[in-house]
């Protein structure tokens, strides 16, 4: 038994309490939603990142070697710039340049000899692969692209060689250097006498001479 003023009193926290208690529930159900929404929020956030990340991260189409790397590390790229250099290191593709007065000669399949500086003193052989069907307007030449039929040991990239491709063989034929050719058609033979000949298939070293010179005749380097 207690007074009435008492009675009121706890009814008062009574209520008071049970307010307390549903303004609680209706706090943990808000945040219950608002923690799903983080969470649904944080997932997508994740993914967006990780697909984000990939973006970051250089990489290339084929596999292959790197060669070089031409950026440093936190200089800005594009697109359009190039990052690194790289390529097969066990294919490499042999690019010559055919002028035009000789290009209708050349066919996929022909065989090439193939000289570089880094093998002095041998000949490897190569075939044509490709010819590429636009001719430089500054050099006036075609790009062809041979392969190895047995590539060297070793290689590197950019290396200088000087392939010649095989149109015809001949099993004997008289030849001489390219610069002691005159005039396109002659030679200087004994007593600095001028003499026509007939020139053949040629290269960037030799000529072949068809008539108008014997093999043990004596000719002579013009001066520059």
């Amino acid at each position: 038994m207690g007074t009435r003023n008492e009675f009121e009193q706890r009814e008062l926290n009574y209520n008071n309490a049970l307010n307390a208690y549903e303004t609680a529930k209706l706090r943990y159900t808000e945040t219950l939603k608002q923690l799903s929404f983080q969470e649904q929020q944080s997932r997508k956030n994740l993914q967006i990142a990780k697909t984000t990340a990939k973006e970051y991260i250089v990489t290339s189409q084929q596999d292959g070697q790197v060669y070089s790397i031409l950026k440093e590390p936190g200089e800005m790229v594009t697109p359009q710039s190039a990052v690194a250099i790289i390529g097969a290191g066990d294919d490499f593709l042999i690019e010559m340049q055919i002028d035009e007065y000789d290009i209708i000669k050349v066919k996929t399949g022909q065989r090439i000899a193939i000289a570089m500086d880094s093998y002095r003193g041998q000949v490897f052989e190569g075939e044509v692969g490709k010819i590429v069907p636009y001719m430089n307007e500054g050099s006036k030449s075609f790009t062809v692209e041979g392969h190895f039929l047995k590539k060297p040991e070793t290689l590197y990239a950019n290396l200088t060689c000087e392939a010649n491709v095989i149109i015809s063989q001949k099993p004997k034929t008289l030849t001489i250097p390219r610069d002691y050719l005159i005039d396109g058609g002659y030679v200087l033979v004994e007593n600095n006498k001028k003499r026509k000949v007939r020139i053949g298939l040629m290269d960037y070293k030799r000529v072949e001479i068809v008539a108008g010179l014997q093999q043990n005749e004596h000719i002579f380097k013009p001066d520059p």
